[in-house]
């Protein structure tokens, strides 16, 4: 990408097609009514997603405009290079689940700044039948990992998963265990969290509440404590949103490299890279043959590494 060509600040851009531009081709459109938008991002921003016109998500570069439609860009601080799905990424597959080692900075989920490069529309692709482009595959999203955080998901793929997997979710059958590094040293070597969890709209935040909230539950075990971070495995006993990172912030012990929930970017002289959480292992019993399936997920480069950094010796804990 040429310095030209430098992608625009993150937010959302409105626009309304003014008589001049009337005909023109989407990406013309954006090029020549903005100038933070070059041709070639406009067409990047298109087939990422993140263009929306008259409401609709619009991924042609070619469509026209016409005078008085209403257009949206989106534009989140992701490359907007989508990312992919490779083969190493799947743990394992069949015709009613599939199984993801996740990597970190994937979007689960599409939104309204990006759908390719999501985890959703990577499974789309690589579950559509290649002689039936119009299939279009059944998934069933009982999980969501956020962005920065790596590891293993769980995904049906057959409509006669779907509910059993979203019963065993929510009825807490799912065994969901992680690896978090993060600042500080517990005061037990084995202890738990228990909280009401709401999400504060100024700030898009979870924390914990007197009342109104969701019962959240966090059990913790340290493994190794290495100057003032120390690495803890965690069973999550519900599964709300961002139950470790609020919890253990609220503790007094944030996630490394979660600036969010107050975690440092910074140890000694060493940079954190995103927030330090993983997803270790997933038990649950097969919605369909009832066997029990226990999938895990080997640290990512950037955690071992970090790990080997800050001297974290893990006397024979297994990684």
């Amino acid at each position: 990408m040429t310095s030209s060509d430098k992608s625009p600040c993150t937010g959302a851009y409105r626009f309304t097609v003014a008589d001049t531009f009337d005909g023109l081709c989407l990406d013309q459109y954006l090029a020549e009514s903005a100038d933070n938008f070059s041709r070639t991002v406009a067409k990047r921003l298109i087939n990422l997603g993140g263009v929306h016109l008259s409401g609709r998500r619009m991924r042609r570069c070619s469509q026209t405009v016409s005078t008085g439609d209403s257009i949206e860009v989106f534009v989140d601080n992701q490359p907007l290079e989508p990312m992919k799905l490779e083969e190493e990424h799947i743990l394992y597959r069949d015709q009613d689940l599939i199984v993801l080692d996740k990597p970190t900075g994937m979007v689960t989920q599409p939104a309204p700044s990006r759908y390719q490069g999501t985890v959703y529309a990577e499974l789309q692709n690589l579950l559509r039948s290649p002689g039936n482009k119009d299939h279009r595959p059944s998934i069933g999203m009982m999980q969501r990992l956020d962005r920065d955080t790596s590891g293993v998901m769980v995904f049906s793929i057959h409509q006669r998963a779907h509910k059993k997997m979203t019963e065993a979710f929510r009825g807490r059958d799912i065994d969901k265990v992680y690896w978090a590094l993060i600042s500080g040293v517990p005061q037990e070597e084995e202890g738990k969290f228990c909280s009401l969890l709401a999400k504060r709209r100024s700030t898009n935040l979870v924390v914990s509440v007197a009342r109104g909230g969701k019962p959240a539950e966090t059990r913790y075990r340290l493994l190794q404590t290495m100057d003032q971070v120390s690495l803890v495995e965690v069973q999550l006993i519900t599964g709300r949103s961002h139950q470790i990172r609020a919890h253990f912030s609220e503790a007094g012990l944030p996630l490394l490299g979660d600036t969010a929930y107050g975690g440092p970017q910074v140890v000694g002289n060493l940079k954190i890279p995103r927030q330090m959480l993983h997803s270790k292992e997933l038990s649950f019993f097969h919605p369909v043959t009832g066997k029990q399936m226990i999938f895990t997920a080997p640290l990512p480069h950037d955690f071992s590494t970090l790990l080997q950094l800050v001297d974290g010796s893990l006397n024979g804990v297994d990684r």
